[in-house]
């Protein structure tokens, strides 16, 4: 069983039990540290400054660059651009380079589990260039099967943009697989990767991915800042979705313009300076703990959840078969967001809704849920606490209304 020191986290002290870490996770008291340094001790602007602390601040800044090209073993720190968010990244490839990548009557190939930042861009996109996005179908499981991304592959098809790991379901896909046959048919593949790089090894070489987007929050770190990973030869061919200081050589009064080389011209602008040092601090953080450790840890307590909750008759489970720390779930008869409500009275955080994946009720023929996203600081006693909470949940309506 994983070792973790609870008391990294702070907000633990306050007697919750915190099982939303899909939506986003906890931050370690060395995270905080590294943005408070940055901002006490040099907290200048980047790329700007000809002094000292302007200059240590770039250094630090550029240092990030580096952790995230080791933690998803891209092939160059050019390859990694920083951004206000997973949403932020997939806005820049949608209309950075989708645009002018794709035709009329191109297809893109997503699935109804798919987060709200992998749908609506790819809508705008079609609405403007009359593309057509169509759907993987899943199987009983909600999963994708490659049976069944084979047979949505047509000749129009360009691009499969789809999660990793879903946020609802929590279906673990098979990238190096999908991978493949994307490429055979030259196919270029966008991934989520917002709910699997916090939680497993990511290896963007070995999957040979050509897109991959990522958030800082979800992995420990700060809020306001995401990554987006392109392979250089898509990179160079992206064109920037801002504009402004920082990411241009020269512009004359002619219009003429240069713009610097990657990953800098995607980077209008003051960038979250802070954020990103954190983050460099998160990644060094879990590379402590070892992400193989993360991964088996969370299916263990995923398997532990599971059969707490398989002995209670009224909580009914949409995905327990999925080998992911995430679980979807309704007591019956009761609306999520009650459930939701009730557990909050015992200090236990669940996420209740349609959790961004509002296409998703087409599959699993319901549309909100709770759920219960697990990361390696949670225990088997807060679970056991869980379980006792729900099976005393006939008392529900008398403890919220």
């Amino acid at each position: 069983m994983i070792i973790i020191n609870r008391e990294d986290f702070p907000i633990l002290k306050n007697d919750i039990i915190y099982f939303d870490n899909g939506a986003t996770t906890l931050k370690p008291k060395c995270v905080v540290e590294a943005m408070n340094d940055y901002y006490y001790n040099y907290g200048a602007n980047i790329h700007r400054g000809d002094y000292k602390i302007s200059l240590k601040a770039s250094e630090e800044y550029e240092k990030v660059r580096d952790k995230v090209k080791d933690f998803i073993n891209a092939k160059s720190s050019k390859e990694i651009v920083f951004t206000s968010g997973a949403t932020d990244s997939l806005n820049k490839i949608v209309f950075g380079f989708m645009k002018y990548y794709l035709n009329e009557n191109d297809e893109v190939l997503i699935t109804k589990s798919e987060h709200a930042s992998n749908v609506l861009p790819w809508f705008e996109l079609a609405k403007e260039k009359n593309l057509k996005i169509k759907y993987i179908p899943l199987n009983e499981n909600h999963e994708v099967t490659i049976d069944n991304l084979e047979k949505a592959i047509t000749k129009n098809t360009k691009v499969i943009s789809i999660a990793s790991i879903t946020n609802v379901v929590g279906d673990v896909r098979d990238i190096s697989s999908i991978s493949k046959i994307a490429h055979q048919h030259n196919i270029l593949l966008v991934i989520d990767g917002s709910q699997s790089v916090p939680h497993t090894k990511t290896d963007v070489i070995k999957d040979d991915i050509d897109f991959l987007i990522f958030a800082g929050h979800k992995m420990l770190g700060p809020t306001g800042v995401g990554v987006l990973y392109a392979k250089s030869e898509y990179l160079e061919k992206m064109n920037p979705i801002e504009y402004g200081g920082g990411m241009n050589q020269y512009f004359e009064e002619t219009g003429e313009v240069e713009y610097k080389s990657i990953p800098t011209r995607f980077e209008a602008g003051t960038p979250p300076i802070a954020e990103v040092i954190g983050l460099g601090a998160a990644i060094d953080y879990l590379q402590s703990i070892g992400m193989d450790k993360i991964s088996e840890y969370e299916k263990e307590l995923k398997g532990y959840l599971v059969s707490k909750l398989e002995k209670n008759k009224k909580v009914i489970m949409y995905n327990k078969s999925q080998n992911s720390g995430i679980l979807a779930f309704n007591l019956e008869g009761i609306f999520s967001q009650d459930t939701a409500i009730y557990l909050d009275h015992y200090n236990i955080c669940v996420r209740a809704g349609n959790h961004c994946a509002k296409i998703l009720k087409d599959e699993i023929n319901i549309k909100n849920t709770c759920r219960i996203s697990l990361y390696f600081y949670n225990t088997k006693e807060e679970i056991d606490k869980l379980v006792e909470v729900l099976e005393k949940s006939d008392d529900l309506f008398k403890i919220i209304l």
